[in-house]
């Protein structure tokens, strides 16, 4: 008889306090690879507030809420209310983790720190994903993607020499904290299956940030290293690692190996480049950038894309064209790994979002219809009957108390 796979974290439940992007990022690689994400959403604000991000907001629902949230459970509780903490700490004494990304002070006034928790499950994991961490001046600051690219750099050196500085196309700060998060949050879960006892885990986006500058951080701690934004968004000192224009777009070139340069010399029939001293290692051809790029660019200009890259690609030389959202789109290698899924959804018939990308052994591309994000408190009574074990006369009392805020769905 062939066992039946489980996902890897199947075993596992989440209590997420979350909003907006980075946290439910976070959860949601989480949800992809099995765990059962109950989302706990305050309902004085009427949910997570991603809910409402333009410009495809349908009700309570957004195509930007439904990137992040595929296969949760969502339920409301007002978290202020005795009531509400009630419930919360029935759901904490059966769960493994308790998520949240607030602000750096809150998680401590809203006692979900392993202190306040560790009384109704000594095994319990809570990870806080804020701006700038619990600790240090900043801690009460609010933390945005844009706020942490400009604070920690990268906008320096990002975008054009003579240009205004350039936050990157998409909120990686955000996204790489909700990477972060999640490491951390499995590790602790790992070692409080094995030892027993939770703990806290104070992760931030700035510490994130800051963690992001790795080698280029390293040269200036080490030999002061100034970096500068670089034309064509060229590597600092590998040459030639840049865009390069054609005759009818852009193209990216990626010469990060001696034999990269050798094979790019030759097929671009620039054979007197192969014994010239000048051109001949990393380090001459970085003292040298200027003719390097002049001469490459002038051959670039003389062809379109798709023939650069059909004749570099060939040579096995690290190439792509510089490619709309649109286009990129549209590489057959998103089919092969099933990156993408359509759900039925009320208000787009045919809603269609990218896959999370997290993968543990063979599963499967197709996407079950629980991976749609969940309506405001559409699992209440779920969660109440079969995680917390309330009766109907339990949830009933809760509900005149206020623990589901005046939003609550009937129970």
């Amino acid at each position: 008889m062939t066992p039946t796979l489980r996902l890897p974290l199947s075993d596992l439940r989440i209590l997420a306090i979350e909003q907006y992007g980075a946290g439910p990022w976070c959860s949601v690689l989480l949800a992809q690879l099995g765990a059962e994400v109950i989302k706990i959403e305050d309902p004085s604000q009427g949910g997570d507030i991603g809910r409402y991000v333009p410009p495809y907001v349908a009700e309570q629902d957004s195509l930007f809420f439904q990137a992040f949230n595929g296969g949760k459970r969502s339920i409301v509780l007002d978290l202020t209310q005795a009531s509400g903490r009630e419930v919360f700490e029935d759901l904490v004494s059966k769960s493994d983790v308790v998520f949240s990304n607030l602000r750096g002070d809150v998680p401590a006034k809203l006692r979900i720190l392993y202190d306040d928790l560790k009384h109704r499950n000594p095994a319990i994991v809570c990870c806080s994903l804020s701006g700038f961490g619990m600790t240090g001046p900043r801690s009460r600051e609010p933390g945005y993607d844009y706020i942490l690219q400009g604070l920690a750099g990268w906008m320096s050196v990002t975008g054009e020499p003579e240009g205004p500085p350039v936050k990157s196309g998409l909120s990686l700060v955000d996204y790489s904290g909700g990477f972060v998060a999640a490491i951390s949050l499995l590790a602790a879960v790992h070692a409080a299956k094995r030892d027993g006892l939770g703990t806290d885990c104070d992760v931030s986006l700035f510490d994130t940030a800051i963690g992001l500058l790795t080698y280029v951080g390293a040269w200036h701690l080490t030999e002061g290293y100034s970096p500068e934004r670089t034309a064509q968004s060229a590597h600092p000192t590998l040459v030639p690692f840049q865009n390069f224009a054609t005759a009818d777009g852009w193209i990216v070139v990626a010469c990060g190996k001696e034999k990269f340069w050798t094979r790019l010399v030759d097929a671009m029939e620039l054979q007197d480049w192969a014994s010239d001293p000048r051109f001949g290692s990393f380090t001459t051809r970085a003292s040298n950038r200027a003719e390097v790029v002049r001469r490459l660019q002038a051959r670039f200009y003389e062809r379109s894309t798709a023939s650069w890259v059909d004749l570099l690609s060939s040579r096995g030389i690290p190439v792509a064209p510089v490619n709309s959202v649109e286009q990129a789109l549209r590489d057959p290698q998103i089919e092969a790994r099933g990156l993408t899924a359509e759900v039925r959804h009320p208000q787009w018939p045919r809603l269609r979002r990218l896959v999370p990308p997290v993968r543990v052994g063979k599963v499967g591309s197709d996407q079950r219809e629980a991976d749609l994000a969940p309506a405001l408190g559409q699992d209440q009574e779920w969660v109440l009957k079969t995680v917390a074990g309330y009766d109907d006369r339990k949830i009933s009392a809760l509900r005149r108390a206020g623990a589901f805020g005046e939003m609550s769905p009937d129970a």
